[in-house]
């Protein structure tokens, strides 16, 4: 089959309270735009409907797919939905959709040219935040000061979950990827970084939804022991042989190790 200019892929775990929605939501948008795309739900090893409301929407619509994992994390579910896709770009989506899907179009050229990977961000000249509880919004800022410390530097926003890889990038980084929880985007990012790709941070609208599968005090543990473990990796050189072998065939780190950027985009 030929290749989709966009692959949206969204992982879900026990989401059958809005995937049915946010999928309708999706392909309404995607329907509307000049090029090809389709849309990757990789399910988590759900409970509950999910990946029957899911099949049910691709049998109306042949640019849906599901992707059945084990129940491994929200990392696990990002890694085995990249894994699958096939477009040119492939952008990474939650499920909840608290980024409007209109500004999918700040990720994509002509309106962002000349990255490897995109990452929205709630901090970055021209974002905006609503209705999160500052408690949240403390602690995710607290987490991020550790992120720039101990791994990824000079980006304020690394725990977004609406990123846009090129194809060419999203194979390369995706199975180099070990953490399976919340602390996937670090690692990624991370390893991004040591390539020398070129990253750009795009800021968006971001809602807080009630019913987020993200538990601040739990998760924000099990995170900073994922930016611990990737930190450790990195000192013990276990990741040097993946990417001596991975940076001579990505074009990017050709011209050494580029630095990140923030971009304002408007609609």
């Amino acid at each position: 089959m030929a290749q989709p200019y966009l692959s949206i892929v969204i992982p879900a775990y026990n989401e059958e309270m809005r995937i049915a929605q946010t999928l309708d939501t999706v392909v309404k948008y995607a329907g509307g735009q000049d090029y090809s795309w389709e849309v990757v739900v990789a399910d988590d090893g759900s409970q509950d409907g999910t990946a029957s409301l899911v099949e049910a929407a691709a049998e109306a619509n042949l640019g849906i797919r599901l992707v059945r994992l084990s129940h491994g994390g929200k990392g696990w579910a990002v890694r085995g939905g990249m894994l699958e896709a096939r477009g040119q770009y492939r952008f990474l989506a939650d499920a909840d959709l608290s980024m409007p899907i209109e500004h999918l179009q700040r990720f994509l050229p002509p309106n962002l040219t000349d990255f490897d990977v995109a990452i929205g961000s709630r901090e970055a000249p021209g974002a905006r935040r609503f209705h999160e509880p500052f408690r949240r919004h403390l602690m995710g800022r607290a987490f991020n000061i550790m992120v720039r410390l101990l791994a990824v530097k000079g980006l304020s926003d690394t725990q977004c979950g609406f990123k846009c890889f090129d194809a060419k990038a999203a194979e390369t980084l995706f199975p180099l990827q070990r953490a399976k929880g919340f602390g996937f985007d670090v690692e990624i990012l991370f390893l991004a970084q040591r390539l020398g790709m070129h990253i750009k941070e795009v800021p968006i609208d971001w809602y807080y939804h009630e019913g987020s599968k993200v538990k601040p005090v739990r998760d924000s543990f099990l995170m900073l022991k994922d930016l611990l473990s990737v930190r450790w990796t990195s000192l013990k050189g276990r990741y040097g042989n993946l990417l001596h072998k991975t940076d001579k065939s990505h074009p990017s780190t050709s011209e050494g190790n580029r630095s990140s950027d923030n971009q304002d985009m408007s609609d």
